[in-house]
């Protein structure tokens, strides 16, 4: 059984940063993409970043130039550096990774909170 962990999470002023780690484990094969997703109170999961097992990386219009995606394939884990951040960011913020032979797996996610 595969599993991936958030950590990272936590409660800063606007402006400020944090950085989001996520490790997947279990025996994995390979990882296809690595993913973070946020879901703020009363809205729908949204796609914040991805980043191919070559390195393409994805931003959603919103973090893009304040977010960045990087992952280390040695280690299995993926990060999310977060910049610049503003209320709106606050979310729970979870990992998805498309993993060989486990296909899609979900972190338990990690809070952000964003003070103004």
């Amino acid at each position: 059984q595969a599993q991936l962990v958030e950590s990272g999470g936590g409660l800063v002023q606007a402006g400020g940063s944090l950085r989001l780690s996520c490790a997947a484990s279990g025996n994995i094969f390979s990882i296809i993409t690595m993913d973070w997703y946020r879901q703020a109170p009363g809205k729908q999961r949204e796609l914040v970043a991805s980043i191919s097992s070559g390195g393409t990386t994805n931003y959603a219009d919103s973090v893009e130039g304040r977010f960045t995606i990087s992952r280390d394939n040695v280690r299995n884990t993926a990060y999310l550096q977060m910049t610049d951040l503003r209320p709106e960011d606050t979310a729970i913020y979870y990992c998805y990774a498309r993993l060989i032979p486990w296909g899609d797996v979900w972190g338990q996610g990690t809070r952000v909170t964003i003070s103004s």
